[in-house]
């Protein structure tokens, strides 16, 4: 089933055959803004281009009160479908300009309008990746027709308003209104264009570069934040990290900063963690840290910063033709995240956290039946919605990793200079940038790029290792990897790096050290490391060390010996993230049993210097237990994490990153451990203390969540702590924990809640679906695993997409126990799901793809469950496939 608003590849590639659009001038009313009651503004867009055919189409969802063509006024009833306007009886050279009424959003597409209950003030900003910029004007939505762009805006006197590019003019009105004019941008697609709007704090800052003529260029920098979180902004910090990258980028990019301006804006209710709107980057105010953060979080703000600042280049001068090319900005700016922290800030550790955390996202996507190419194939725009996921990202800026490696960097730069230099405003393909990196290289990238970029799958890695007494005799380093859409073998050229570590006594005790470190090329099925041989035989043979290659390791029978006892021990951080990325793989695939991951992290992990990678082995724990542990052993594996948790919190060092993980691992596992209670009522009230704890708000909500989950916890104790934190935050906290209740009322009034269309923001909606989805309520949801999926067509029909995105990933009944005897895939919601795939072939593709990849993992985790079942047996025979 397809709608007008979906267009088609086919489409939009025949719509620019036809068309070069010039420019738009586009002026919206947002003088009614504070009006709750006014659910629209005023959009008037006038736009001009060349047609080589009679009739095309603009896009725009709205409510269209004029067209006027060429001077001719036309009919909206007549050309007007509500998603497309048809213009008809064009000529060589066009004009059409559409006077309409576009919708506030609540959901985070397109103008999103949101109320702050510290103050009352409202806020406005944009978002339109990949098609929402239709909810604000009448536009060509697709990313190849690319235009220039000038922005007229009324709003509030007082207001701060922001767009692409510097305002010029700015004019009082009578009725407390500021008309402000921008300057015209360079050619750019309309999904990256932006309007801010509210009283918005801003601090101001600078940064200059010099010219390649010797002149200067210089450019004015802002950040800013809604006013009452004015006080939890550090500015400088922000700036300081924003003129490393600006320093970095303009000397490896060879292109100056083509985009004058450079305002980074934090906005509430985001649904991103950042938008490379040029010089306008719309931020999550999540990174504006109003509680304790850790150095994790401040490095992921950073990485965050440079990705969006690579975008400035990768994706907004040069932008994809198509949703297909989608990883030709989204790779790039994820691996330049981490490049430039590492290369220009004080964050040099960051490809440890890549490498645990960024990478898990994309192995755990790249194994989805979903699975697809880094070049995808995206018929539409709801697949393209979809496509924004970890085989784009993070699989792709691994794969680039290895491209750097395999070209040289110097390399890999002065290919993205001639690309640069070669598409400027323009938009390109995968061709386009092969070519200018085989130019710089000298390498031959067409079987590189098909086994790698057009192929999908993960290859898993895996050392064999034989010796004779305490020397190795050889030392195989083997690779099985496969295309799972075709079942065809796919043996992808790896260059990778394989690291010998022995167990050694330090002033600190034992420790496991690199003794050797070989570099070979994989490129078929094995590959010898001939300089192994005769070597004393290891403690630990790592495959992939230094993570130069993407792929799953699997550790030899005598390797995962020696984690299992000293992984602790490993002193080098990237070294051990690696590790731990393998024990998660393999617990995920049901070799390593998750009651073994468990007890790992807690035995291990208060060594993890690494508070990203700590974080994320706390968050794996959970899901161990809850997803993928037996369901016998259960309360007793959520006890011992909830005791492992509030004992490394004791040990760890007052005031910590540590402490902080720790806490936060205590306040999810307690959600589950009814024992728990009193303890976390201690925190709370003071009567238990922790050395150099903050109990900030967030660490304060989390705990009354927990409570609420339980039961242990009252609405006047909730309302109370609310009526001490009336935040934007501390409201959405509260709903979260309001609707954590287990009472089977309260589940019903969130689900009628949830699928009442624009009910809830997009926020609230997360924060309902936290509540409803506790994994301790799985009786009290099982009820509504028929009213699921009877809904399912409704909720994908009547919501926009992002929202029933959400809806449709987390209303899944996905918490299921496997039962002794009954294959995983005669489990009841495992067959629920494959009747509905099979009596809904016509439902919307993307719809589709989320029932699929949920069914996919209710089966991943009953086949762990199962597993789980024979783990003594297990635990002693899987030694060399962990």
């Amino acid at each position: 089933m397809t709608t007008t608003a979906n267009l088609t590849r086919a489409e939009a590639a025949e719509r620019s055959d036809r068309l070069t659009v010039h420019d738009y001038h586009v002026e919206l009313d947002l003088s009614r803004a504070r009006d709750l009651g006014s659910p629209t503004f005023g959009s008037t867009t006038t736009v001009r281009f060349a047609a080589t055919a009679p009739t095309t189409f603009l896009d725009f969802l709205g409510h269209v009160r004029s067209v006027v063509v060429n001077g001719r006024e036309v009919d909206p009833a007549a050309c007007y479908d509500g998603a497309r306007i048809t213009l008809e009886g064009l000529e060589a050279e066009n004009e059409v300009t559409v006077v309409a009424d576009a919708l506030y959003s609540r959901s985070g597409e397109g103008m999103h309008r949101f109320v702050d209950p510290a103050d009352g003030e409202t806020y406005l900003y944009t978002q339109y990746e990949p098609a929402d910029s239709r909810r604000v004007m009448a536009v060509f939505e697709q990313p190849d027709l690319k235009a220039r762009f000038a922005f007229a805006v009324v709003a509030p006197s007082g207001w701060q308003v922001l767009s692409n590019q510097p305002a010029f003019a700015a004019a009082g009105r009578a009725d407390g209104t500021v008309r402000t004019e921008f300057a015209t941008t360079p050619p750019l697609s309309s999904f990256l264009t932006a309007v801010v709007a509210g009283p918005y704090h801003r601090v101001d800052g600078h940064w200059s570069g010099r010219l390649p003529d010797g002149g200067t260029l210089d450019v004015p920098l802002g950040v800013l934040c809604r006013a009452s979180l004015a006080e939890h902004l550090d500015a400088e910090a922000i700036l300081t990290v924003t003129r490393q990258g600006l320093d970095f980028f303009h000397e490896h990019f060879g292109t100056p900063y083509p985009w004058g301006k450079y305002d980074q804006v934090f906005v509430p209710e985001y649904n991103l963690g950042a938008m490379e709107n040029p010089g306008c980057v719309t931020f999550t105010e999540a990174y504006v840290f109003r509680s304790a953060a850790t150095r994790a979080q401040y490095q992921a703000r950073a990485n965050t910063i440079l990705h969006e600042m690579a975008h400035m280049w990768f994706g907004d001068l040069v932008t994809p033709r198509w949703w297909d090319d989608l990883w030709l900005k989204e790779s790039f700016a994820d691996y330049m995240g981490a490049h430039a922290s590492v290369a220009a800030t004080e964050f040099t550790d960051a490809w440890v956290s890549f490498a645990n955390r960024r990478k898990a996202w994309a192995y755990t996507q790249d194994q989805l039946p979903t699975t697809h190419p880094i070049v995808a194939d995206i018929p539409d725009l709801e697949a393209a919605k979809q496509n924004f996921d970890g085989i784009t990202y993070a699989k792709g800026a691994s794969v680039l990793k290895q491209l750097v490696a395999y070209v040289g960097t110097d390399a890999f730069f002065a290919g993205a200079r001639a690309y640069f230099a070669e598409h400027a405003y323009g938009s390109t393909s995968l061709t386009d940038l092969l070519t200018a990196l085989e130019g710089a290289s000298g390498r031959d990238l067409g079987e590189w790029s098909r086994l790698w970029l057009q192929t999908a799958g993960t290859p898993t890695l895996r050392a064999e290792v034989e010796a004779d007494g305490e020397r190795v005799r050889s030392l195989v380093v083997r690779q099985r990897g496969g295309d799972p859409r075709t079942g065809q073998e796919v043996l992808r050229p790896h260059r990778l790096a394989v690291g010998l570590y022995d167990l050694v006594e330090d002033d600190g005790g034992a420790a496991l050290v690199r003794s050797h470190r070989f570099e070979v090329e994989l490129t078929g099925e094995s590959v010898a490391v001939a300089e192994a041989a005769g070597l004393p035989r290891p403690a630990l043979v790592l495959v992939n060390d230094d993570d130069l290659t993407y792929g799953k390791v699997r550790l030899d029978p005598d390797s995962l010996s020696t984690v299992r006892e000293h992984l602790g021990a490993l002193r080098e951080p990237l070294a051990r993230s690696l590790v731990w990325s393998a024990l998660w793989n393999a617990t995920r695939d049901a070799v390593l049993p998750a009651a073994d991951y468990l007890d790992l992290v807690l035995r291990h992990g208060p060594a993890e210097t690494d508070s990203a990678v700590l974080a994320g082995l706390t968050l794996n724990a959970g899901t161990a237990v809850e997803r993928y542990a037996p369901p016998a052993r259960r309360d007793e594996l959520r006890l011992l994490l909830g005791k492992g948790s509030l004992a490394h919190l004791h040990e760890a060092a007052p005031g910590s990153d540590a402490q902080l993980v720790w806490a936060r691992s205590l306040a999810r596992s307690a959600a589950t451990t009814p024992a728990a209670a009193p303890r976390l009522r201690g925190l709370l009230s003071g009567s238990e203390t922790v050395v150099g704890l903050p109990m900030d708000p967030e660490l304060r909500w989390s705990l009354w969540q927990a409570l609420a989950a339980l039961g242990a916890a009252t609405l006047d104790e909730l309302d109370e702590e609310l009526a001490h934190d009336r935040t934007a935050d501390g409201t959405t906290q509260h709903l979260a924990a309001v609707s954590s209740f287990p009472d089977a009322d309260v589940k019903a009034a969130s689900w009628e809640t949830l699928l009442t269309p624009g009910a809830l923001s997009n926020d609230h909606v997360d924060a309902t679906l936290t509540g409803f989805t506790q994994p301790w309520h799985r009786e009290l949801t099982a009820p509504f695993t028929d009213r699921y999926f009877d809904a399912l067509r409704g909720i994908w029909a009547r919501h926009s997409i992002e929202i029933a995105s959400r809806l449709v990933r987390r209303l899944y009944p996905a918490y299921q126990d496997v039962v002794p005897g009954r294959a995983p895939q005669d489990d009841p919601v495992v067959q629920r799901s494959t009747r509905w795939l099979e009596e809904n072939a016509d439902a919307p593709a993307a719809l589709r793809r989320l029932v699929l990849e949920a069914r996919d993992e209710l089966l991943r985790s009953l086949r762990a469950q199962e597993a789980g079942l024979r783990a003594p047996e297990a635990s002693s025979r899987e030694g060399g496939q962990a």
